[in-house]
């Protein structure tokens, strides 16, 4: 066994450059290549020298020195970045615009899969009470009919529109964390949802229609839709790219493949999860507001223009590693 004297005499020098490497704290991920290198390769002797000097049972107090800057130099190494305020902002205007158009034929899957039964719905539903009675029960599509019957002419309390608000918040977050979350059944959960869902909103659409109140509902819905069902079609193209990990790992493990893919799905969540608020306090305050129907299908196209304007020219020109190309 090597004296304690000439073991530290002989690997001191390597300890004081690996705690001037990393005595300054932060993750790593801001500086260049070989200082990254030289930070690993004297990791993995400073853990070799801990297990040497733990196996000599040298004193405690080398031992606390040795683990400490173990500790220090693991969490500069593996530590995630945390998310600042700037890296948040890129996250949301630069990764995913970037994300979601790298990933564009799954999120056309998804906008297929919820549109066409969407589009059954409401045609089925208009012709057919038959045919609406068969996907929702005929209370809840009085329920809806009758609460479009009036329209919006005399508006809501403030305290009711903040109260529903909430209920938005929650309710359309739901939605589209079932859409998301279960693709990680291979993707076959978020199929289900998609045309689930798909197939319930547009049979509500249509059987309020069918019974006099269109106008009434689409006018109430204009203004948050373009905010509210692109969103959901984000979070079920993002669940699809999970399954779509799952599957195609291109010779990594599950885990592996599901890590590449990760920082481009959580980007389209956290997309996804703006848009959502963005929605609700629309329909919360705006949507069922006495404003004239006008002013509100102006909005409406308003909003589609900066929703499409941003999915396509968002983040052009900024520089984005680490988000993955989707060729399923």
């Amino acid at each position: 066994m090597i004296p304690q004297d000439q073991f530290v005499a002989a690997r001191h020098r390597d300890w004081d450059a690996l705690d001037a490497l990393v005595g300054t704290g932060g993750a790593l991920h801001g500086k260049d290549g070989a200082t990254i290198s030289r930070t690993a390769a004297l990791y993995r002797s400073l853990c070799n020298d801990l297990t040497r000097a733990e196996g000599a049972r040298y004193t405690p107090d080398l031992l606390a020195y040795l683990h400490g800057l173990a500790a220090r130099t693991h969490n500069v190494l593996y530590g995630a970045p945390p998310l600042r305020g700037a890296n948040a902002l890129r996250v949301l205007l630069v990764d995913f615009p970037v994300a979601l158009r790298r990933n564009y034929k799954l999120f056309l899957l998804s906008c297929a899969l919820f549109l066409i039964p969407f589009a059954v719905g409401v045609v089925g539903a208009m012709s057919s009470q038959d045919f609406a009675e068969g996907v929702l029960p005929k209370a809840t599509l009085d329920q809806m009919a009758d609460a479009y019957s009036q329209g919006f002419r005399d508006g809501r309390s403030s305290g009711q529109d903040t109260l529903m608000a909430g209920f938005y918040v929650q309710h359309n977050v739901g939605i589209a964390f079932r859409c998301f979350a279960t693709g990680v059944l291979f993707g076959l959960g978020s199929i289900f949802f998609l045309v689930y869902n798909g197939l319930l909103i547009g049979t509500t659409m249509g059987w309020v229609a069918h019974m006099g109140h269109g106008t009434n509902i689409l006018t109430f819905v204009c203004g948050h839709g373009p905010y509210e069902i692109t969103a959901i079609l984000i979070a079920g193209g993002a669940g699809l790219q999970m399954g779509y990990a799952l599957v195609a790992t291109d010779g990594l493990t599950r885990f592996g493949s599901l890590r590449r893919h990760a920082r481009a799905i959580f980007a389209q969540i956290i997309g996804a999860a703006a848009m959502l608020i963005i929605a609700a306090m629309i329909e919360g305050f705006w949507s069922p507001s006495s404003l004239p129907n006008e002013v509100k299908w102006g909005f409406s196209a308003i909003n589609m223009m900066a929703v499409l304007a941003f999915i396509v020219l968002g983040g052009r020109g900024a520089t984005t590693t680490g988000l993955p190309e989707v060729r399923p």
